[in-house]
């Protein structure tokens, strides 16, 4: 099975089973008794599958927008290890899996082993991924920024839209210099918004920054803008998560 990479909420990387929406989800739970002979009551045995929003800021508050159940077995007991096959058929994924700054959104196999007391639950996390078209029309871009009579800069890039691991070409173009310029970088910016409303929260992280210039620009000069080292691009397709290019001049 494909596998993929995805950050953590502190940070880490982990490595987990990879699903396209559709995909039937399948496998096997295996339950051990930890002692020989010893018995393990139980009211029952199921599986879900479970698509759930979370805020970082009140896990308390979450919003399952799939939740799929399987039973493995009746109320009964268990007195030696146990292993139970489940499938979920051709299950909708609407929208790709997603860790950032203040939300998450995320896929996961709970297993729960129900008693009288407290249930037995093991959580198990999957990865899920959109499969996109190529758009039929990535026409470039142009702009221009500046300062009446001191400054005027363009800037092209070769298209308007991109692949997560794409390469973003361009030129900037110095129309007009009459101030002192030291340095210029491109920044490329992942800018997340969260909740609704007044209520509405907005983080901002720099994924990667290039150093394109270093001392004053001549007049008419242009300047090429590659980013050939990896750099993850964001465009997450429920929530508001974009990356945007950001050229800073100092």
């Amino acid at each position: 099975m494909k596998t993929a990479e995805l950050k953590t909420e502190d940070g880490k990387v982990e490595k987990n089973y990879l699903f396209y929406d559709g995909e039937s989800v399948s496998g096997k739970v295996n339950l051990n008794v930890r002692q020989t002979g010893k018995r393990l009551e139980h009211q029952g045995i199921r599986i879900e599958f479970v698509g759930q929003i979370e805020l970082f800021s009140d896990k308390s508050n979450t919003h399952e927008f799939v939740n799929l159940v399987k039973e493995l077995a009746l109320p009964g007991e268990l007195t030696q290890n146990r292993s139970y096959d489940f499938e979920f058929t051709q299950v909708e994924k609407p929208y790709e899996s997603y860790v950032g700054t203040n939300v998450r959104l995320r896929y996961f196999l709970k297993v729960t082993v129900m008693r009288r007391l407290s249930d037995l639950v093991k959580e198990y996390e999957l990865i899920v991924h959109q499969l996109a078209t190529y758009p039929d029309v990535n026409n470039s871009i142009k702009m221009e920024v500046g300062i009446e009579d001191c400054l005027h800069i363009e800037f092209e890039y070769n298209k308007s839209k991109y692949h997560l691991k794409d390469v973003i070409v361009g030129k900037i173009y110095f129309l007009l210099v009459r101030i002192k310029i030291q340095h210029m970088e491109l920044q490329l910016i992942k800018k997340e918004m969260t909740g609704i409303g007044p209520s509405t929260t907005t983080e901002t992280d720099t994924v990667a920054k290039y150093d394109i210039m270093d001392g004053a620009p001549v007049k008419d000069k242009s300047l090429d803008t590659p980013t050939h080292s990896r750099v993850f691009l964001y465009f997450h397709n429920f929530l508001h998560c974009k990356t945007i290019v950001k050229t800073s001049k100092l």
